[in-house]
């Protein structure tokens, strides 16, 4: 007798059309293809969320948004603002898990009363840019960071908003070159909570073309992907401690990349286990 739920069989379901998609060879080339294409035509920066522009492939934005579902952060952590949208969305997203919660206690919502944030640093907040994040309705969720996003001061005030928090998400999107990507796991990563992701945008530099990054300080060989992969490759001989004072283990999860196909961050989900 088949005692699983309807829920239960699609979801089975859903993850058969994942493995299968995992596995095909074809699409996975052919979804390589188009995100090269797509950055000859700058398609990640026609989107936006809530007004702001987010600077990401809209297919990434949804797994933004399945992963703080899933894990329900109280705190993110990103480095890179560029225009903001990508802290409005998190910011947005916190602010509907404080709108369930207050649905499901059956309690009363005060929108700025929510203890959850997301923490933006940027090198360089451009003034016109932190005039439209401060005259976001979603500001109150946000806190504003200028400094480089491995500098000891810096790293200082995100110790200090990450006071008390227990399920914290980071997203890595500030300088692309090897080391200041490997720098900013060393210093970052170890925040993030058990289940929960430290994701490493623009992994994908690796598979473009040189000529594609000429201009850039970063390219093949010398990238976010090579962080990630010596990342995790010193995790796995030496280890590391979280600042929860567990283990710091990552698996990469790939179960994203193949739901989603076209990403930005080939190898740049990281799933704290």
């Amino acid at each position: 007798m088949n005692t699983k739920s309807e829920e239960q069989k699609f979801s089975e379901y859903v993850r058969s059309n994942i493995d299968s998609a995992g596995r095909d060879v074809g699409f996975i080339g052919l979804s390589q293809v188009w995100v090269r294409e797509c950055i000859r035509h700058n398609y990640a920066q026609n989107f936006t969320w809530l007004g702001r522009p987010i600077i990401q492939v809209p297919q990434d934005t949804y797994a933004i948004q399945e992963l703080i579902w899933a894990c329900r952060p109280d705190l993110i952590i990103e480095t890179g603002i560029a225009h903001g949208g990508s802290l409005v969305m998190s910011a947005s997203m916190l602010s509907l898990l404080d709108y369930c919660d207050a649905i499901e206690t059956g309690g009363v919502l005060d929108p700025k009363a929510g203890r959850r944030k997301v923490v933006g640093v940027d090198i360089d907040i451009r003034p016109h840019n932190r005039a439209s994040i401060d005259a976001h309705p979603m500001r109150h969720k946000i806190h504003l960071i200028q400094g480089s996003s491995t500098a000891p001061e810096v790293m200082t005030q995100i110790a200090a908003h990450a006071e008390g928090y227990e399920h914290v998400m980071v997203f890595l999107d500030s300088n692309h070159t090897h080391d200041h990507v490997l720098e900013e796991l060393e210093l970052y990563a170890p925040s993030v909570s058990k289940g929960s992701y430290c994701v490493v945008w623009d992994s994908g530099v690796e598979d473009l073309p040189e000529e594609m990054c000429s201009n850039r300080p970063w390219g093949k060989g010398n990238n976010p992907k090579t962080a990630v992969w010596e990342y995790m490759r010193l995790l796995a001989k030496e280890g590391r401690k979280a600042r929860d004072g567990g283990d710091l283990r990552f698996e990469y999860d790939h179960t994203i990349e193949h739901k989603i196909m076209i990403t930005a961050s080939p190898d740049g989900f990281l799933k704290r286990i």
